[in-house]
């Protein structure tokens, strides 16, 4: 499920503002909150926005109430004048209604509720369904983390996290979309829209809304998240034609470990391994010696070629003499287009190439599916 984050340095002003009612283009912001702090810094955005004008008021013994500027629907972030990670828990992240008054009580180490006019008494009730759609994978969290900290092997909780973990995401997601059916009406349920990662389940959360919400005020808010999901599609189909078997593999030209241009067609008549990596890529560096046992096994039939990627010179030739890797080994410029010509977007990405210069598989992330592609092709030769 997405999560929104927000980094920004604020300035500004101390103010203070006990104005009865939200005007439009402004949003009340009211309340007490125990264990916040005395100083509350807002940041108000329009999503995908870098645009934001920090505000700073005072609270006086957890009690609040002040106004700020909100144009359009946006997001909006609460923090303490000085947030250090450990109070990350006290950061407050909200929807900005503009024309609304939004009512925030409780005590920040254990819970505030969300409450007001309009759109925050719906968004009262997404908030309760939401914490009780999250409770099964929060336990889940909570629970192994004891249990790593009692000293069991991570790798073990590791494994369980990823077996049970995605069945409760499942069932989370469909806990969402059903509120969101049954409750159409709601301006507050196009907050549990955007949630979804997948264009298709966006488009049919957003099918279940009524027209007077999916046309009104806060269409400019959703259109963002669904716009982006529609770009990362029709991107991610364009890297997937580019990596598609059958392709002819571009080539290129970049200097070896030894300052020497190295072209790929200079490869040609062999099989090839492109994998591209990074010293600062974990997963890169914990599939080494598999790849090291897989070169010797196979290091007559086929070559790999390291492309290394977002590293300076320097740390790669170190990552390269560091992991001692037997390979071919270039380095790749961050003015390079050979990432964006093969459309590669995750880390390691291994393509091999045939003989012929065409592409046989593409493989993204460290997985065993690459040795039994190597297994299959070359164990019976």
């Amino acid at each position: 499920m997405r999560k929104m984050f927000y980094s920004c340095l604020a300035t500004g002003m101390l103010l203070m503002s006990s104005a009865a009612h939200a005007a439009d283009g402004e949003l009340r912001v009211k309340g007490n909150l125990k264990n916040f702090g005395d100083t509350a810094i807002v940041f108000v955005s329009s999503p995908g926005s870098r645009d934001t004008r920090p505000d700073t008021f005072l609270i006086k013994k957890g009690k609040f109430d002040f106004k700020v500027t909100a144009k359009r629907v946006s997001n909006m972030v609460i923090t303490p004048l000085f947030l250090r990670h450990q109070d990350e828990a006290r950061t407050i992240r909200l929807v900005a209604v503009p024309g609304e008054t939004v009512e925030l009580n409780g005590d920040m180490k254990t819970r505030y509720d969300v409450n007001g006019t309009g759109f925050y008494k719906q968004m009262n009730a997404v908030s309760l369904m939401m914490e009780e759609a999250g409770k099964p994978i929060r336990e889940l969290n909570e629970g192994l983390n004891k249990r790593l900290a009692a000293g069991e092997s991570r790798d073990s909780l590791v494994k369980e996290y990823n077996e049970k973990a995605p069945v409760l995401a499942q069932k989370m997601e469909a806990d969402l979309m059903n509120f969101i059916k049954n409750n159409p009406k709601s301006e507050a349920a196009v907050t549990v829209v955007t949630q979804f990662e997948s264009l298709e389940q966006m488009e049919e959360a957003l099918s279940h809304l009524s027209t007077e919400v999916k046309e009104g005020r806060m269409k400019p808010y959703y259109s963002h998240f669904l716009n982006t999901l529609k770009t990362q599609k029709e991107e991610s189909e364009r890297n997937a034609r580019k990596q598609a078997a059958g392709t002819v593999a571009p080539d290129f030209t970049l200097n070896d470990i030894n300052g020497k241009p190295l072209s790929l067609s200079s490869l040609q008549g062999k099989y090839v391994v492109l994998d591209f990596w990074g010293t600062w890529c974990v997963w890169c560096i914990k599939g080494f010696p598999e790849m090291k046992a897989y070169y010797e096994k196979y290091k007559d039939k086929l070559e790999i070629l390291g492309v290394d990627c977002g590293d300076t010179e320097d740390k790669w030739k170190a990552g390269v003499k560091e992991h001692q890797l037997p390979w071919l080994n270039v380095y790749n410029p961050r003015n390079s287009s050979v990432l964006a010509d093969y459309g590669v977007k995750g880390f390691p990405t291994k393509i091999l190439i045939g003989p012929d210069g065409k592409i046989v598989k593409t493989i993204v992330g460290e997985s065993p599916a690459f040795y039994t592609l190597l297994d299959e092709l070359f164990g019976g030769k």
